[in-house]
C-alpha cells in the first residue's frame, strides 16, 4: 500500500504554483475571463433596451399631433432624432438601420381625430432583431392613452369612453412574423467565422513553433507579409466553404430570405473573414504554446459574441459598452449580413459597415506584422 507523503505532496502543489507564476499570461486569462463575464452581464447586458433611436415625420401641426410626440419624449422607450425630409428620408433611415423606429403622423390626422374617424398612426419598426422591439412596441399604445387623455375631455370626451381614438398600425420591417431565426442564422455565419478562422490561424503558427519547423521558415528567404499572407490564404477557402454551407441551411433549413446583392455579402464576409485571420496570426507572434493561443482566442471571441449584438440588443447595452462593440468587426458584419440578407441593401448602404473592418483590418495586420519582425530577431 503506498503512503501519502504530505513533503511530496506540498512539493508539488509549491512546483504547480511557481509554475503558473512563470505562464502569466494563462494566470491572467484564468483571472480575466471570469472578470469580463462579470462586467458584460451585470452591466452591458440588457435584455429591454431603452432610449431606442425614433424618427418621427409629422405632417400635421394639431395639439394632438404635438402631444404624442411630447409622450414619445418623455417615455424611456424612445429617443427622437432629427426629424426627417419626407417619408422617402424616413423609409431611408430605417433601411440604413439608423433608427429603430419611423412613426408617420399624415396630414390632417387633428381634424380626422375631431370628427370621430380614428386617424391611422403608423409605426414602422426594425424587426431585424425583434427582442430589440418588443417592449418598446408594446410600451406604444399606453404612450398614445396617456398622451391624448388630457385633450379629451369637455366635448371629446366621448371618444375617450369608446374605442381607441387612433388606428394604430405597426409594420415590422424585414421581419414581418418576427422569426427569431431570421436574426439568429445570419449572426451564425458571423460567430462561427469568427471562432474558427481565429482559432485555427492561431493554433497554425504555434504549431510550427512547438514542433521545431518555425526555424525552418525563419531561415526561408520571405518576408513577413509574406509568411503572413501564405498562412492566411489557405484558411480564407476554408471560411468561404463554411459560408457556402451556412447560406444553403439557412435558405434551405429555415428559409431565410436574401434580399439584395450576394456580391455584396461577398465583398464584406471577405473583408471580415481576413480581419479575423489577422487577428489569429497577432495571437500566435504572442503565444508561445498552443494552450495560450487557445485561450487567448477564447479572450476575444467572449466579448465579440456578446457585445456584437448577436445574442443581445446591441442598442440595450450602455454607451460605453457600445463604443468597444463598435471597435469589434462582429457588430459591423452582423449588420452587414442582416441588412443584405433582410432589407435588400446594397454596397452602397453596407460600405458604412465594410469600412470599419477594413479599418480593423489594417490596424490588426500592422501589429502582427510588427510582432512577426520581433520574432525573427
Amino acid at each position: 500500500m503506498i503512503r501519502l507523503s504530505w513533503a511530496r505532496l506540498v512539493a508539488m502543489v509549491v512546483k504547480e504554483f511557481i509554475q503558473m507564476r512563470r505562464d502569466r499570461l494563462t494566470f491572467a486569462m484564468l483571472v480575466g475571463i471570469p472578470l469580463i463575464q462579470l462586467t458584460l452581464f451585470g452591466y452591458a447586458i440588457n435584455a429591454d433596451p431603452r432610449n431606442l433611436p425614433t424618427a418621427v415625420l409629422s405632417e400635421d401641426n394639431s395639439a394632438f399631433s404635438r402631444a404624442i410626440v411630447a409622450g414619445l419624449q418623455s417615455s424611456s422607450y424612445f429617443r427622437l432624432t432629427a426629424p426627417p425630409a419626407d417619408a422617402a428620408a424616413l423609409d431611408r433611415m430605417l433601411a440604413l438601420g439608423q433608427v429603430q423606429f419611423a412613426i408617420e403622423i399624415p396630414a390632417g390626422f387633428g381634424r380626422d381625430l375631431l370628427r370621430g374617424d380614428r386617424p391611422m398612426l403608423l409605426v414602422m419598426a426594425d424587426a431585424t432583431d425583434p427582442s430589440a422591439t418588443g417592449n418598446a412596441v408594446g410600451a406604444l399604445e399606453r404612450i398614445l392613452e396617456t398622451s391624448l387623455a388630457p385633450l379629451l375631455d369637455g366635448q371629446l370626451a366621448a371618444l375617450a369612453r369608446g374605442p381607441a381614438p387612433v388606428d394604430l398600425r405597426i409594420q415590422r420591417r424585414y421581419n414581418p412574423e418576427t422569426l427569431t431565426q431570421y436574426n439568429i442564422v445570419p449572426g451564425l455565419m458571423g460567430t462561427i467565422l469568427t471562432m474558427t478562422m481565429i482559432i485555427m490561424t492561431a493554433l497554425a503558427m504555434t504549431r510550427e513553433r512547438e514542433r521545431g519547423t518555425m526555424e525552418n521558415l525563419l531561415a526561408m528567404p520571405v518576408r513577413p507579409l509574406e509568411v503572413m499572407i501564405g498562412k492566411l490564404a489557405p484558411f480564407v477557402l476554408v471560411g468561404m466553404v463554411q459560408v457556402v454551407v451556412i447560406l444553403v441551411a439557412a435558405r434551405l433549413l429555415f428559409g431565410v430570405p436574401m434580399e439584395g446583392e450576394p456580391a455584396t455579402l461577398m465583398a464584406g464576409l471577405m473583408v471580415f473573414i481576413v480581419a479575423n485571420l489577422a487577428v489569429g496570426f497577432l495571437f500566435s507572434t504572442v503565444a508561445r504554446n498552443q494552450l495560450q493561443a487557445m485561450q487567448m482566442s477564447f479572450f476575444f471571441f467572449l466579448p465579440s459574441i456578446l457585445m456584437s449584438g448577436f445574442m443581445f440588443p446591441f442598442r440595450g447595452m450602455p454607451d460605453w459598452a457600445q463604443v468597444i462593440g463598435e471597435a469589434l468587426p462582429l457588430t459591423h458584419f452582423l449588420r452587414v449580413v442582416r441588412g443584405v440578407m433582410l432589407k435588400g441593401n446594397g454596397l452602397a448602404e453596407s460600405w458604412p459597415e465594410i469600412w470599419p473592418m477594413l479599418a480593423f483590418l489594417l490596424a490588426v495586420s500592422v501589429l502582427a506584422i510588427a510582432r512577426y519582425r520581433q520574432t525573427l530577431d
